[in-house]
């Protein structure tokens, strides 16, 4: 008699969830439709989308929340967990996965999108010079820019624990990560600036010209090297987040352990390659990965120095002119996946130390 009672109760609980889940769609899609079909100020579109956002998630948590309640005890902690990653699972798919699958879709068709040509783009790829080019000036952001900007964000760390000026030497190095990528490449236009004749408003070349130096194009001339004065610009702005990150690793390094090797007699340099380096060796790796995913889809600050001219071209601009520019549907598609796919084992190892820290 109480197991039927129970089955009965589980079957009003899920035909309640069920009918939860219709209103709540039923609702959202009415305010959506509304809000496409009429022309109202955009001032008040924006308030009232505002309210929506907010009233909206509220009533759709509290809803799924209150049809969960009415599940027996020993269902309602496995159904929990779910409602309230649910709605941010099925945005993420549908921001995120469903795009992807579709661009991955359209990599076997032509320009147009009208004709199915199997692996032609990505055997063209290979044989284009400017892709090429686009992956030499890639491998030098991940392997110039990476390894400067963990560098100098470690020996900051180290340098600025031991200082009585720790947080204004934090904070000014930090500031650039205030900015955006693309404000960040109008500063530095105007620090490379070149002009034919002797006066330079450029920074860079009016100090080269103060010392009897002759100024130079930076960002045009010395090709490929001129791709390392834009590597600059992310050291410039990278290199205060992995300082943060660091210092508070470093200061989660237990004193005592420090002080022992102090006893012992070793010397600072030798307790920061043998107990600080593995100590935070975890963090190490997470702030390199993660910088490198910045640098394999760099696009914003190229685009803004230099357009992707002079041999400074990388594969998200590239990208960007065959999709947008060239109206080139299937080869734009195509180096979007593969840009995916050069990101994929980063975040995969990014995932496995996250897990073996016990993230989940």
């Amino acid at each position: 008699m109480r197991e039927v009672i129970k089955s009965k109760i589980s079957i009003g609980a899920v035909l309640l969830s069920l009918a939860v889940l219709v209103v709540n769609t039923a609702v959202h899609g009415a305010i959506f439709i509304f809000f496409r079909n009429t022309a109202l100020n955009p001032l008040i579109t924006a308030v009232l989308a505002v309210l929506w956002g907010v009233l909206g998630v509220y009533f759709l948590y509290y809803t799924l929340n209150w049809a969960a309640e009415k599940y027996p005890d020993h269902l309602r902690g496995k159904i929990l967990p779910y409602i309230f990653i649910g709605p941010a699972a099925i945005l993420l798919g549908w921001l995120l996965i469903i795009p992807a699958l579709r661009t991955f879709y359209l990599s076997f068709f032509n320009a147009s999108s009208d004709r199915f040509i199997g692996f032609g783009n990505y055997a063209a790829i290979f044989s284009d010079r400017l892709l090429g080019v686009a992956l030499r000036n890639n491998l030098l952001w991940v392997f110039i820019g990476t390894l400067a900007c963990v560098s100098l964000g470690l020996l900051i760390a180290i340098l600025a624990d031991r200082s009585s000026y720790e947080r204004i030497a934090k904070a000014i190095i930090f500031m650039p990560m205030a900015i955006s990528f693309v404000a960040a490449g109008v500063i530095w236009k105007f620090i490379y600036y070149y002009q034919p004749g002797d006066e330079q408003i450029g920074l860079l070349n009016a100090i080269v010209m103060f010392f009897g130096g002759e100024p130079q194009a930076w960002t045009s001339m010395l090709q490929p090297w001129n791709n390392l004065f834009l590597i600059v610009i992310l050291i410039w702005m990278q290199t205060g987040f992995a300082m943060v990150i660091f210092s508070a690793a470093i200061k989660g390094v237990p004193d005592d352990i420090l002080e022992a090797a102090r006893v012992d007699g070793a010397g600072e340099i030798r307790i920061f390659g043998r107990i600080i380096i593995p100590y935070i060796s975890a963090t190490i790796l997470t702030v390199t990965t993660t910088i490198i995913v910045f640098t394999l889809k760099i696009f914003d600050v190229v685009m803004v120095m230099t357009g992707g001219q002079y041999d400074t071209e990388v594969v998200a601009t590239q990208f960007y002119r065959q999709f947008f520019m060239y109206r080139n549907f299937g080869y734009g598609s195509t180096l979007a996946i593969v840009l995916l796919i050069a990101i994929i084992p980063v975040i995969i190892i990014n995932l496995r130390q996250f897990r073996r820290q016990g993230g989940w």
